[in-house]
Formats: structure tokens, sequence, C-alpha cells
């Protein structure tokens, strides 16, 4: 191989691995304009998106461990891969699709699983990180904050009877 592949190939490698989710689409009908917006809705994930040959992409898959994917990779490519969320850019993909209908979701892979495009749809539908540590805090927080009450609720009633026990000593 030439080494300005090699060169390519290493360093779509390296964005590859540093990753914690791939989503591969069919871009055929994109224009230059449209990829740019979805290029700039994307950086809001912290993801990014590039077109990238098939022979590549497999080569790159291989390596990752991945190579079930190359079944997936028929027609024109590009890879949307990031650091951030995976679900937030699932959403933002899933909403560019709904108002262009397109790209076309072929597959994709979150930290060495293989996801299908129907796994990558309901990731666009699971809630943002933030909302879920909010349920989760939510969730243990409860048990505690009904504790609270509970005790809150016995001190009350002994202050209460003592009020009493008062009231009936000072009225005789």
């Amino acid at each position: 191989m030439r080494p300005e592949k090699e060169s390519i190939i290493s360093e779509l490698r390296q964005k590859v691995s540093d990753s914690v989710f791939v989503i591969v689409a069919d871009h055929t009908g994109l224009t230059v304009d449209k990829t740019d917006q979805l290029r700039q809705r994307l950086l809001k994930a912290d993801a990014r998106v590039q077109v990238v040959k098939n022979r590549v992409l497999g080569h790159i898959v291989n390596d990752a461990g991945l190579g079930a994917m190359r079944d997936h990779l028929r027609g024109p490519s590009a890879m949307v891969y990031g650091k951030g969320d995976v679900s937030q850019a699932a959403k933002i993909l899933k909403e560019f699709i709904k108002e262009n209908q397109k790209p076309v979701i072929k597959a994709g892979a979150m930290e060495g699983a293989l996801l299908t495009a129907a796994d990558v749809e309901q990731l666009a539908s699971l809630p943002s990180r933030e909302t879920l540590y909010g349920m989760v805090v939510g969730t243990i927080a409860a048990p505690m904050s009904q504790l609270v009450g509970v005790f809150q609720q016995k001190v009350s009633s002994l202050l209460y009877v003592l009020q009493a026990a008062a009231d009936k000593k000072g009225n005789q």
C-alpha cells in the first residue's frame, strides 16, 4: 500500500480508537452544504462526520475488531464518530434525517459492540446523559427523603404527646 494511504488509514484508525461510538451511514444525495450543516450540528455533541471509502473503512473496522460491520459497507459511506454522548449524536443524526431524508444509517458500534440501524434509532430515543443522571440521583434520594419524612412525623407525634401532657399538668 502507498505511504499516503497508510497515513490516512492510521489517522482514521486513531480517530476510531479514540471514539466511544462510530455510526456508518449512506450519504448518497447529500450535498456539500447539507454535509456541512450536519457537521455543525454534530459538533454540539462532540461528534464528527467524515466521508470514507469503504475499502479504507473495512481496514479500520477489521483492526477495531468489528469485522461484522464490513457486511454493511455497500455504497457511499460516511462515518460519524465521537467521544461524547452517543444518544445525543444519534438524536442529532435522526433529526437531520427527518428534515432531509438523508443520510441512511447502515450500522454502528459503541465501545466494541456492533449496532444495527434499529439500535442507533433506539439510542436516539434515550434521554440525555444529564437527564439519566438526574433520574438515578432521584431514585437513590427517594428512600432517604421518605425516611426523613417518617422521622419528622415520629418526632412531631412525640412533641404532640409532650405538649398534651404539659397542657394537662398546667390545667391541674
